[in-house]
């Protein structure tokens, strides 16, 4: 099988985290956590989770020149990321995130953008050629909405399956819609869209039709421990989750879009592409962290191998 070709245009954060007992509520603060520092964003961590499970991947993106921004472009390097697109923008900081997580693995996140606000169309349009390489362009809404616009126009004229993470939730310009693929909205981000107080499997077909009839071709709510729901025009299907023990959710959306741009790439079909999903999501529930917790194809085919019935 080829190697899949991903493009990811996105952010690229530090996260600073504090695992405690609870959330803290509003006013409130909590005491006797623990300090993590790590490397996340939504699109670094997409890029990490799609070259982990054995895509090439290449990454288009903004750091800061602060003590983050050389480090976090030599990780992502080592990871064999190409990040001739990672632009380093003076006098500003990098992209840094505020999160807590306690102890049954819930998250709370804030996110100063620092760099991430300053990925303009200028930059991006330098790297054409990597849109007439790739086979799939991922992009989140952690940078500028004309970045996003851009970059599903041009990944759409140059053939490539186009995945959009719509998060964090916001409302987005009509013209976006109609050039989605894949749209992954979590339960917070599509019940905001469709407007709706919230989204359960009851009412996860009205929702994604709602989505669907704005413009995607395929609408995926990913719905944590019950896993994901798919629909297009004519049909829809839930997807259970796989049962892992959760340790921290953080970044597990993330490991879910690269996964299933990993295998839209490979042609897996759709329902086969959201169970592989589901596993690198599940898995990466199971570790503390964004990129730490990013699992490997191996050990994704491990768990989906473990949990398939025996035959006989």
């Amino acid at each position: 099988m080829a190697t899949p070709r991903i493009l990811v245009v996105g952010s690229i954060n530090i996260d600073i985290v504090a695992l405690t007992e609870c959330l803290p509520a509003p006013g409130e603060t909590v005491t006797g956590g623990t300090l993590l520092i790590n490397h996340g964003g939504k699109g670094a961590n997409q890029a990490v989770a799609a070259r982990r499970l054995g895509a090439e991947v290449r990454f288009i993106g903004c750091i800061g020149d602060d003590t983050f921004g050389a480090p976090l472009r030599q990780a992502m390097a080592n990871e064999g990321i190409t990040v001739e697109g990672l632009a380093t923008i003076p006098g500003i900081n990098s992209g840094t995130g505020l999160i807590v997580v306690d102890r049954a693995g819930r998250n709370q996140i804030a996110v100063a953008s620092g760099a991430n606000m300053h990925l303009t169309v200028d930059w991006i349009a330098r790297f054409s050629a990597a849109f007439a390489w790739a086979q799939v362009v991922v992009c989140q809404l952690e940078v500028p909405l004309d970045t996003v616009l851009w970059t599903l126009q041009t990944a759409r004229q140059h053939g490539a399956i186009t995945v959009l993470n719509p998060a964090p939730a916001q409302p987005l310009p009509p013209a976006i819609w109609p050039l989605v693929d894949y749209l992954t909205p979590n339960e917070i981000e599509a019940a905001q869209a469709a407007g709706v107080p919230c989204v359960t499997l009851e009412n996860a077909t009205a929702v994604a039709q709602a989505l669907v009839a704005r413009g995607p071709r395929v609408v995926i709510l990913t719905l944590g421990e019950q896993g994901a729901f798919i629909s297009t025009r004519d049909e829809a299907q839930h997807i259970p989750a796989l049962p892992v023990a959760v340790v921290d959710t953080t970044a597990a959306g993330d490991a879910f879009t690269g996964a299933l741009a990993v295998a839209l790439a490979e042609g897996q079909t759709d329902a086969a592409a959201i169970r592989f999903a589901n596993a690198a999501g599940g898995l990466t529930c199971t570790q503390r962290g964004a990129q730490p917790s990013l699992p490997s194809r191996a050990q994704v085919e491990a768990l989906q191998g473990l949990l398939q019935p025996s035959a006989g």
